[in-house]
């Protein structure tokens, strides 16, 4: 999983001047991990290729709104997190779940072997990680798997500094039930 890093030198001041070259430096640069993590929440291929790209369009018109360029990247991060959950309450309000939308397809590898057993892996944590609500998952996703830190979480999601605090609290304590259970039934 790609990490975000804060404190690269970033073309957002050009960006902001309009410069097609620093959006596709930027692009380039975001395109991934912004993927994986709407991948990971919404779990639907090309509703997540959308959100990716809704939420670049949606960077270009409010650029001007970026007080620190050096926050670029939880600023989109942020965009993208509210175009997830945008989705979610229309899903709702149409009585869908996340759980029925399809899965993304397996990456391919040289070692089929080693292949499958890393899908089966990733497929039972994403299994439990599923069970967990939307805004612990979230958390969780932003964290773990995007590095960034609480404060930046806070930004990202909107949500005050100890919300964020304990939903990733209660996200890891769910997990570890959940991870138990499992073990639980394994052995039994």
């Amino acid at each position: 999983m790609l990490v975000v890093a804060e404190r690269e030198q970033l073309p957002v001041s050009q960006a902001r001047a309009g410069e097609a070259a620093a959006w596709d430096t930027l692009f380039r640069r975001y395109q991934l991990p912004l993927y994986a993590y709407v991948i990971e929440l919404i779990q639907h291929e090309q509703t997540s290729l959308d959100i990716v790209q809704e939420t670049f369009i949606s960077a270009a018109r409010h650029i001007g709104s970026l007080r620190n360029d050096e926050r670029f990247g939880s600023w989109l991060f942020g965009i993208a997190h509210q175009k997830c959950v945008q989705r979610w309450r229309k899903r709702h309000r149409e009585k869908e779940t996340l759980e029925e939308i399809a899965a993304a397809p397996p990456e391919f590898e040289d070692d089929p072997a080693a292949l499958l057993i890393r899908q089966e892996q990733e497929a039972a944590f994403m299994e439990l990680l599923n069970q967990l609500a939307p805004p612990q998952r979230s958390v969780f996703l932003l964290h773990f798997l995007e590095a960034f830190s609480i404060e930046d979480i806070a930004g990202i999601t909107g949500a005050p500094l100890g919300t964020v605090k304990s939903r990733l609290h209660y996200a890891k304590r769910a997990l570890r039930k959940l991870l138990e259970d499992q073990a639980n039934e394994n052995s039994a």
